[in-house]
This record gives C-alpha cells, structure tokens and sequence, in this order.
C-alpha cells in the first residue's frame, strides 16, 4: 500500500499573444512573497509574541547582517534557545518577516548529526545485498533529531522496549500515516493500562526536508500526543535513506508525490528487532502483550 504526497500547482493565465498588445500601464504586482535561505544565532525567543530575535548573517543581493525580528511557530519558539545557530528559511510575506524550515546549525549538533549518517551509509555499503536487518539483528545506529531538536542516537533507547514505526506530518490519506499516529497512541495508552513500563514509541519522518523539529513538535501537540515516552524524529535525508533500507521500508519519490509502505517494529532491551508488522492492520494487544515484561 502506498501513501501519497500531492502537492497542487497552480495555473496561471498568460497574455494572449494572438493580440499582440498589453496592458502598459498596469501597476507592477509585488511578489506574494519573497524566500531566501538565512544563518544566524537566535538572541532571544518571545513565547507571548511568538517572535524570535536573530542576528543573521547577509543574504547577497537581499539583506545586510543584522538584527531581526520573525515571526515563527508557537512549536519553533518553544524549541529556541538563545545562543544556538540555526538555518531557516526566511519569508517575506505582505510586509512581515518569518522563518520557516528552522534547523539546529550549531557546530556539535551539525558535525553528530554528519558523522552518524556518513556511518550507516557506510554500514549499508558494507551489509551490500545483506542491508535488510532480519528479525534476531540489532536495529542499525544512528543519531536524528526529536521533535525539540535534540540529537538523539539509537542506544539511548537501550534498556527500553521501542516500537519503531515511519510517518510524515503532510501525508494526506487517512488510512496512512494519521492512522498510524493515531494507533501509536492507543497503544501508549493501552500498555500503559496493562501495567507495561520502560517502552518508548519512535516514530520518524519520512520527509526529513519538510519535517524540521518544530513540524513535528506541532504535529504532536495539534493532536494532544503524549510526548513523555514518545520521540518523533527527523534529521540529514541519507541517514533517514539508509534506516528505510536496513528496515525494509520502501520509500519513492515522483516529483512532489511520497509512496512508501508501513511498518511497525519492536526493538527489545538490548536494542535486537524482536518483531515487525507491515502495513497497517496490526493489532494493539498483540503488541500489549510484547512491551509487557515477564
């Protein structure tokens, strides 16, 4: 089964040619809005306003450094801290100045983030037609992002049942990945009320350049989702690339269109795949049953 990410596109109507005239005095449009990528250290976040302040480096042919304030998420100004670097996307929208696509731009978070990925692509290369992780192996290494913008690498989770599974925030069909999310939370729930502890849900991004941290926080808290023992995770697209292909996961793009499959994996204490279900009718007390400790 396959999930599907459409994007519309718009159509816009030319000049008639034929005509051979135009309107010259037609007042010029401003651009809807105006987009450039921006590096800076954030100052200072403001929750009530929901601004942060930063002070960017230039943007040739658009701006000089300076000091700025932008307008952003309720999820990103809860994730800001003041002091970090960090890449966005600045928009110019009717007057007003936003950032989008906020991602950690620190030295150490950028070079763990780096060193993980380029070691399980590595791994990948090396496991060659073997890359798949059978049921008894270990779930590959690696280090992503959670939703607040947190490394977090695969071992922190040792000592811990894990279900692991793959979703994007954007994904339209409802039997997909909101049903996926919405069975993840009934299964919190329920092994919570049969008495199971020390679990933790996974769930990462298969659309690592639109997912940034504060997506996925936003994701979760529109849904009122229980993020004490649940991470959604997003980072560098080849280190996302390379765990689909360790778990058997595919996943394709066709211009502005995602397919990909679903599974759900459980990972036991010692971080070894102990049990899978593909696709999206597995049941929750089957899973119940396996985060319980006996």
């Amino acid at each position: 089964m396959f999930c599907l990410l459409m994007v519309a596109a718009g159509c816009g109507k030319r000049p008639d040619s034929a005509s051979g005239s135009a309107n010259t005095n037609a007042t010029p449009v401003a651009p809807a809005e105006i987009r450039h990528p921006l590096k800076g250290e954030i100052l200072q976040a403001d929750g009530e306003r929901q601004v942060l302040i930063v002070t960017h480096d230039e943007i040739k042919g658009y701006m000089p450094a300076m000091t700025m304030e932008f307008k952003v998420t309720k999820a990103d100004v809860a994730n800001a801290k003041p002091g970090q670097r960090i890449r966005a996307e600045l928009v110019e929208r009717n007057g007003d100045y936003f950032l989008e696509k906020i991602w950690p731009d620190d030295t150490v978070t950028v070079s763990t983030l780096d060193a993980a990925a380029k070691a399980l692509a590595q791994d990948t290369a090396i496991r060659g037609k073997e890359a798949y992780r059978e049921i008894g192996e270990n779930l590959p290494g690696f280090t992503l992002l959670d939703q607040e913008g947190r490394t977090v690498a695969a071992n922190r989770f040792r000592g811990k049942r894990v279900v692991l599974n793959f979703i994007f925030t954007r994904c339209p069909i409802a039997t997909m990945c909101p049903a996926a999310t919405l069975k993840m939370a009934q299964l919190q729930q329920a092994a919570r009320e049969a008495g199971a502890k020390d679990f933790e849900l996974v769930s990462v991004s298969l659309d690592p350049e639109y997912d940034t941290p504060g997506v996925l926080r936003d994701y979760a808290e529109a849904r009122g989702l229980d993020l004490a023992n649940w991470s959604f995770l997003t980072g560098p697209d080849t280190a996302v690339r390379h765990l689909l292909t360790q778990l058997g996961v595919i996943r394709e793009f066709e211009g502005a269109t995602i397919k990909h499959t679903l599974a759900t994996v459980l990972i036991d204490e010692t971080g070894r795949i102990i049990y899978r279900a593909d696709g999206s009718s597995w049941q929750i007390d089957d899973f119940v049953k396996r985060l319980k400790r006996t």
